[in-house]
């Protein structure tokens, strides 16, 4: 066929063609925006959740090893919490040296097995040591606070026959029990457990700007630490809040007389997203109630709630 005998495509074939072109396009691009969207949106829910979980498994399990007769909650609001955290447990491998002046002591522990997230022991370090008394009742038991005065020295446990175990040798402040019914010889026995902790904080609190938002935060206070976000966002600040009850569930004041402890968690997306198919962006809320018991809440001795005395 010639040239100039071939017929090309006339307007209104071309009109049609962009048509289509565009209505295809259009859903294209459609489903592409609402793929996106839905991903985000998963995404800010998943983030939501990991949140929400790690609320529930971390202060649950921290506030576990809490003991309100022994001191551990240093201080408590609806918003915040000061305790010790315990991140250490050891045991004793040979009888202190007590019943005599009232100088330095230093203790000998395993350096297995210990639990925690610490292997060693540090200059400064604080730790609790369990004070037997008179074995034949519970009724005098308790921690003793200390401090070690520098870095754990090396040394060997004398509770073994069979073989020598590698020991830390940990020296306490002078003067530690400076109390004589304290310092009594046998009161500390071998195989009394030592627990390190460091004094932690749990805060709500506000980022500064550009962020705005409100975090459950922790930090250290003795050592003066900046608070590290750990969970949030939050919805505000009440994101967070804790409730303190005793032993007969009655809200309480005292943090020497705290049994349970409710944490109520109520956090939401880093950003807007739309959900229900209404176009509408919003944060997405979620929250979670944990009640947490405390450790040893004995029906009788000195660590019952109200006390009561054994038989």
């Amino acid at each position: 066929m010639p040239v100039l005998a071939r017929r090309g495509f006339t307007l209104i074939e071309l009109m049609i063609a962009l048509v289509l072109l565009g209505i295809v396009s259009t859903a294209v691009y459609k489903i592409l925006v609402n793929n996106q969207r839905l991903y985000l949106a998963q995404t800010q829910t998943i983030d939501l959740q990991q949140n929400i979980r790690a609320a529930a498994a971390i202060l649950p399990a921290e506030f576990r090893e809490l003991d309100a007769a022994d001191g551990d909650i240093k201080a408590m609001t609806a918003t915040s919490l000061r305790i010790r955290g315990m991140r250490q447990l050891s045991f004793v491998c040979a009888t202190p040296v007590l019943g005599g002046g009232l100088g330095q002591i230093v203790l000998t522990v395993r350096t297995t097995p210990i639990y925690g997230t610490r292997q060693t022991f540090k200059q400064g370090d604080s730790i609790l040591v369990y004070w037997e008394g008179d074995p034949t009742t519970r009724n005098d038991d308790q921690w003793l606070p200390a401090q070690l005065q520098k870095d754990a020295d090396p040394g060997f446990c004398a509770d073994s026959n069979v073989a020598v175990n590698p020991a830390f040798l940990l020296t306490l402040q002078p003067q530690w029990i400076n109390n004589p019914i304290l310092n009594r010889a046998g009161a500390i026995q071998i195989g009394a457990p030592v627990r390190g902790f460091d004094k932690v904080s749990y805060e709500v609190y506000q980022a500064p700007a550009p962020d705005n938002n409100w975090y459950l935060g922790q930090r250290n206070p003795a050592q003066g630490g900046t608070i590290q976000p750990m969970i949030g966002p939050l919805i505000g600040a009440n994101g967070v809040t804790f409730s303190y009850y005793d032993s007969v569930g009655v809200v309480t004041a005292d943090s020497s007389q705290v049994a349970q402890i409710q944490v109520v968690l109520r956090a939401r997306t880093a950003s807007p997203i739309r959900s229900g198919g209404n176009g509408v962006q919003d944060y997405k809320v979620d929250s979670v109630v944990t009640w947490v018991a405390l450790r040893n809440n004995p029906r009788c001795g000195p660590g019952s709630l109200p006390p009561i005395p054994c038989n």
